[in-house]
């Protein structure tokens, strides 16, 4: 009879170990399913020189949409001198291919080339860049748009802000446009 005993608290000592194993996944996998999803940039901050303004992700999306400037984009546009046109051109160009292609062309030799370049114009604001970021932000364009492009980049980046060296967007630009044409 205590055999019996022994044997039903060894069971439920067993099952209440399993609960709470699947309970701490669980929760653990909630925790990072709701945080990763939540790490995307929201503000962008423009920088030319010595200037700096702040924009939230969804104005900087709109002006490269549909050219319409704010007043922060303008006050930006004009200190760095730059052409709206082209501006929105630079920020939307990309390279556009098969989402597995480019996925392969990230994780293959070209793949740290791309990073490299992208990073010169986005990157953690004051920091160095964060490669491991930046790529996961190529990914998530690839993802939402079968394509890379600088605006790709800066909606998927996995921080608060993200900050673009507006001195660098031109030649970036010109530089992954010819990259693209090697592909």
């Amino acid at each position: 009879m205590q055999i019996f005993r022994i044997l039903n608290q060894l069971k439920h000592e067993h099952l209440t170990r399993r609960l709470g194993s699947i309970l701490v996944i669980g929760v653990s996998a909630s925790i990072l399913l709701t945080s990763t999803s939540a790490h995307a940039a929201d503000t962008v901050i423009l920088k030319f020189g010595n200037f700096q303004q702040a924009v939230s992700v969804k104005e900087l999306s709109q002006f490269v949409q549909t050219g319409k400037t704010t007043p922060p984009i303008q006050a930006y546009l004009q200190a760095a001198k730059q052409d709206p046109a082209t501006a929105r051109k630079a920020l939307n160009a990309g390279i556009k291919a098969d989402p597995a292609f480019l996925n392969s062309l990230l994780s293959s030799w070209a793949g740290p080339i791309l990073v490299d370049q992208v990073g010169e114009v986005v990157h953690p604001p004051a920091k160095q860049l964060d490669k491991q970021a930046l790529h996961s932000a190529l990914a998530g364009s690839i993802r939402q748009s079968n394509e890379v492009t600088l605006l790709g980049a800066i909606r998927n980046y996995p921080a608060s802000s993200v900050e673009i060296d507006g001195d660098r967007l031109i030649p970036v630009y010109q530089r992954l446009s010819q990259f693209a044409k090697g592909f």
